[in-house]
């Protein structure tokens, strides 16, 4: 398969399964605290991959020990907690539609930090979607409360997305994407996700009630697709494209969140949709890809 066919695919591929993550995210918090979703999730994806980082320990970039741990902290670690604790308090929709203004933070990232350039296309297309968000925020639901807070959250975890994806691209395109994958989850946070884990008292209270086997049931299907798996195509999509258009999967990842939301019964506000909308419109508006 050539490369644009493969990115296409993987994009496709990757929108499904990500998008899908949110409504995973929101039934894992009917049986586990927001850090233990979080903790789980990084924890069973390093247990299934360690085998993989295991035989291939040769391959480890010691060089580029510092970028491997940044890209893990930003893209695997920290994300993995604040959506969990996000979701509390909005819906899985909302979140899905806030992870969609990843292409902007991509190119506010690759402007500061690795100096791409930036066009004013991109500007305007950033100062609408940020429009939207402001909606999203104040749109409220049926009580009309504030959600400024978990809004930010999901900003900043969409921010730390943006830092792994352009750290990645840069720094670690030499590693497989397999092996890549392996060694963050398992080499890199396995241990502080225990730790992490642990200090919820998890290991001390946990039974295996049915409530408890069914919470595991939905953290695993998002560690083991919506992390592990997903990961790994991502990775693989950085490398036969750029680190925008492999931020582009959070423009369908929204719709696949809002669908699975009206399946669960979520519901948006006119002032929600209409902030989706805007949010939507403007990453449209500045989709073109970023000069070195």
């Amino acid at each position: 398969m050539n490369a644009d066919k493969e990115k296409w695919l993987l994009l496709a591929t990757l929108s499904i399964i990500w998008g899908s993550s949110f409504i995973l995210i929101k039934k894992s918090l009917d049986h586990f605290n927001p850090y233990q979703v979080g903790s789980l999730r990084v924890l069973i994806a390093g247990i299934i991959l360690l085998p993989i980082a295991i035989s291939n320990y040769k391959l480890f970039p010691k060089k580029h020990i510092k970028w491997l741990i940044l890209a893990a902290l930003t893209g695997n670690f920290i994300p993995m907690f604040l959506f969990p604790i996000a979701e509390k308090e909005v819906s899985s929709s909302i979140a899905g539609i806030i992870n969609s203004m990843m292409p902007i933070f991509v190119i506010i990232v690759g402007a500061l930090v690795w100096k791409f350039e930036t066009t004013k296309k991109q500007i305007t297309g950033t100062l609408i979607s940020f429009t939207g968000v402001c909606i999203l925020a104040f749109g409220g639901g049926d009580s009309g409360e504030l959600k400024m807070i978990p809004i930010l959250l999901l900003l900043l975890a969409t921010l730390c997305y943006a830092m792994s994806t352009t750290t990645v691209k840069s720094k670690l395109m030499e590693v497989s994407s397999v092996v890549l994958s392996s060694f963050i989850f398992s080499f890199v946070l396995f241990f502080p996700s225990v730790i992490a884990l642990a200090s919820t008292g998890f290991f001390s209270e946990f039974s295996f009630s049915k409530d408890n086997m069914l919470g595991l049931m939905f953290v695993s299907l998002l560690s083991i697709f919506g992390t592990g798996l997903a990961m790994t195509m991502n990775y693989r999509l950085l490398k036969v494209s750029s680190p925008l258009f492999a931020s582009t999967v959070t423009l369908i990842m929204p719709i696949v969140a809002i669908i699975w939301g009206i399946i669960d019964g979520e519901k948006l506000t006119v002032m929600q949709f209409i902030g989706a909308g805007i949010i939507i419109a403007g990453l449209i508006f500045l989709r073109s890809n970023p000069k070195k």
